[in-house]
C-alpha cells in the first residue's frame, strides 16, 4: 500500500523548492536552461535575448560539452524542450535557439562548407547529391543558405530520424 504525503519531497528537486512556473516565454526558457545545466553540474551563466522572431538562451560557461552533448543532441533536445515549455498555453510561438560556448555558429560554418561541396558535386556529376541524415532544424540552414543558388535546387528525402537533404542540379527551362 502507497500512501503520499504533502511534505514529501518530489524526487529530483532540491529541498525547500517550490514549484513556480513563471508567466512569460523567455523567462520559462531562462528556468529550463537553467534547470538543465544545474542538473548537469554545469557552472554556467546563461544569457536570454527575445528578438521579434526568436528567443535566444546563450550558455556561457568553460566546459559545456557535456550540455552541447555527441552531434549536439543535448543541446538539441533542451531547445525542443524549452521551446515547447515556453508556448504550453501561447497561440502565438516564434523560435527558441539554445546555444552553449558558439555551438550553433560552427554547426552552421560546417553545414555550409558540406552544402557547397555538395553544390560542386551535384555539379560535376550532373546527378543528385545526398547529405547524411539531419534534423529538420540542420536541414532548413541547408536549404536556406542554398535557396539564392539558381543552379541547384533543395529537397528532403526519407523519414526521420535518416531524413536527408538532396542538391539536385538545376533544370534547364
Amino acid at each position: 500500500m502507497t500512501a503520499e504525503r504533502e511534505d514529501e519531497e518530489e524526487p529530483g528537486r532540491p529541498p525547500g523548492e517550490a514549484e513556480e512556473i513563471p508567466d512569460t516565454p523567455v523567462e520559462r526558457v531562462r528556468a529550463v536552461v537553467a534547470r538543465v545545466a544545474t542538473a548537469l553540474d554545469e557552472e554556467a551563466g546563461i544569457e536570454v535575448v527575445e528578438a521579434p522572431d526568436a528567443i535566444t538562451a546563450t550558455v556561457l560557461g568553460d566546459d559545456l560539452g557535456l550540455l552541447i552533448g555527441r552531434h549536439g543532441a543535448t543541446i538539441d533536445a533542451l531547445q525542443h524542450l524549452a521551446g515547447r515549455a515556453a508556448f504550453r498555453d501561447e497561440d502565438e510561438r516564434k523560435r527558441v535557439v539554445v546555444d552553449a560556448a558558439g555551438y550553433r555558429e560552427r554547426r552552421e560554418e560546417v553545414l555550409t562548407g558540406v552544402a557547397d561541396r555538395a553544390v560542386e558535386d551535384a555539379l560535376a556529376s550532373d546527378a543528385p547529391a545526398e547529405l547524411e541524415p539531419m534534423n529538420a532544424a540542420e536541414r532548413r540552414i541547408v536549404h536556406t543558405y542554398l535557396k539564392d543558388r539558381a543552379e541547384v535546387e533543395t529537397h528532403s528525402e526519407g523519414d526521420e530520424p535518416y531524413r536527408r537533404l538532396v542538391v539536385t542540379p538545376a533544370q534547364a527551362d
